[in-house]
């Protein structure tokens, strides 16, 4: 059996760990690691225990190189090499509908297709000392995949800027362009990153996903579209007996007891 490249953990307070474990090439985004990625996410997906998923890396300084380079060169034919590209798109459908909110915990530079592999998280925490961009211009190659979800996620001509010119930027520059929801010192980037899992996954699991599905299923739609799916999306939230808990919960100022229905 192939050795798994990424790992899949879940804590007692139902976060699970998904890391990406290749360090030897940096965790490119191969095939193979993709495929495992898949897989994992997947089962967090499926997996009751989790309430909310952490992606991180196991490398010291990379959180991921991005695309497999030598894949970009090797003798396979256009058509063999087009049928492998429905990867990246099956993560990042994954990602918006797995029901549960992801954090990417950017504990290294986050380059090239990683980048928009964070992107498509939810919320994003990255150490002081990482980068983010998408140098992919700089080797002859482009950010087509990804492009979709930095013209989503950044200012126009700002994206223009990272795609075109293939400059790397802080984890400063990238809170001040609104992708990165918070910077955190090296030495205190694990605790933060614990201690942000654990308050979502103390959050009702099923208003969380009735939540993050009507993200998912109307930020690109129309503005009345939108809120017609949104009242529906409302109406049944009224009929769980997670959201009477909670509000009778902070009425007599304790914990709610989550039900799941």
């Amino acid at each position: 059996m192939a050795e798994k490249l990424v790992r899949y953990a879940v804590d007692e307070e139902g976060v699970a760990f998904v890391t990406l474990d290749h360090p030897r090439t940096r965790n490119a985004l191969s095939d193979e690691l993709l495929d495992d990625l898949i897989e994992a996410l997947e089962r967090a997906r499926d997996d009751g225990a989790a309430r909310v998923v952490v992606l991180t890396s196991s490398h010291e300084r990379i959180f991921s190189s991005g695309g497999n380079l030598n894949a970009f060169a090797d003798d396979r034919t256009a058509v063999e090499k087009y049928a492998g590209l429905d990867r990246f798109p099956r993560l990042f459908k994954l990602i918006g509908a797995l029901g549960k909110p992801v954090v990417c915990a950017a504990n290294g530079d986050v380059l090239a297709g990683a980048f928009g592999l964070a992107l498509a998280c939810d919320l994003v925490i990255a150490k002081e000392s990482v980068r983010f961009g998408c140098p992919e211009i700089n080797v002859g190659a482009f950010p087509f995949m990804i492009s979709a979800l930095i013209y989503r996620n950044v200012d126009r001509m700002k994206a223009n800027e990272l795609m075109m010119l293939g400059d790397l930027i802080t984890a400063g520059e990238a809170r001040g362009l609104g992708f990165v929801n918070k910077v955190v010192p090296d030495e205190d980037f694990d605790a933060e990153v614990a201690a942000w899992a654990h308050r979502i996954a103390a959050k009702s699991p099923l208003l969380m996903k009735l939540g993050k599905d009507a993200i998912n299923a109307t930020r690109d739609l129309a503005l009345h579209e939108a809120l017609d799916a949104l009242q529906a999306q409302l109406a049944l939230a009224f009929t769980t007996e997670d959201l009477a808990e909670g509000v009778r919960a902070f009425r007599e100022k304790r914990s709610p007891e989550w039900r799941m229905r």
